[in-house]
C-alpha cells in the first residue's frame, strides 16, 4: 500500500510552516478536539499561525459579504477573530499568496480568486475558505508539543483537498502507523467505551 502521508515526524517537537498539527486524542478542548490544523506561519520568536481544516462551519454563510464565492466550502480556521475569512488554494499566480508547501498557497488577491470563481475554475478541490484562525504567541506552540497537546505530521498536503475533511484526522493517524496507528482508533468520548 502506497503511503498517503510519508515524512511524518515522530517524538520531535521541531515544527515548521507547512507542517500538520494532529490534536492528540486526549485533548478535550472542544474547539480543537480531533483537529488537524495547517501551520501556515511559524516563527518560533513572533507565534504561528494556522488553519483547521477539518470542522465545517455551522455559521450561515448568506450572512458572510462574498457568501456566492465560498458555497459549501467554509471551514472554521480556529477561535481567533473569527469575524476574519482566509483561504488556502492551488492557484499559483494568484497575486500576494504565500507558499505554505507542495503547491498549496494561503491567501492573497482576492479579488483575483474571485474572477476564477466567475470563470468555473474555483472549487472545493483547489480552494477553502475559513472563518478565523489559530494563532500561538511566541514560545506557547512549543511548549504545547512538548506537552503532547500535539502530534506533528509532514504530509503531501495536495492530498488533504481530496481526503473528506471528516476523515483527516483518523486517516493521517492512521497512514502514520505504529502507536499513531492504534491512536486513530480511539474513540472520542472514552467514557462511552
Amino acid at each position: 500500500m502506497k503511503e498517503l502521508f510519508p515524512g511524518r515526524l515522530n517524538k520531535s517537537n521541531y515544527v515548521t510552516k507547512g507542517d500538520l498539527l494532529l490534536a492528540s486524542p486526549f485533548l478535550e478542548d472542544p474547539y480543537f478536539e480531533r483537529s488537524v490544523v495547517l501551520l501556515c506561519e511559524h516563527r518560533e520568536s513572533e507565534g504561528s499561525f494556522g488553519l483547521i481544516l477539518n470542522k465545517v462551519a455551522t455559521i450561515d454563510i448568506s450572512t458572510l459579504e462574498e457568501s456566492e464565492h465560498l458555497e459549501n466550502n467554509l471551514f472554521m480556521g480556529g477561535p481567533v477573530e473569527r469575524n476574519t475569512l482566509h483561504f488556502i488554494h492551488r492557484f499559483a499566480d494568484i497575486k500576494n499568496s504565500i507558499p505554505v508547501k507542495d503547491g498549496i498557497f494561503w491567501g492573497g488577491d482576492y479579488e483575483q480568486l474571485k474572477s476564477y470563481h466567475n470563470l468555473g475554475l474555483v472549487n472545493s478541490s483547489n480552494c477553502r475558505f475559513f472563518v478565523g484562525y489559530s494563532g500561538w504567541a511566541p514560545g506557547q506552540l512549543k511548549e504545547e508539543i512538548e506537552q503532547e497537546t500535539w502530534i506533528i505530521a509532514r504530509n503531501q498536503l495536495s492530498l488533504l483537498f481530496e481526503l473528506p475533511a471528516q476523515e483527516l484526522w483518523q486517516r493521517i493517524l492512521r497512514e502514520m502507523g505504529g502507536k499513531y496507528r492504534a491512536m486513530s482508533h480511539f474513540p472520542a468520548n472514552a467514557q462511552l467505551n
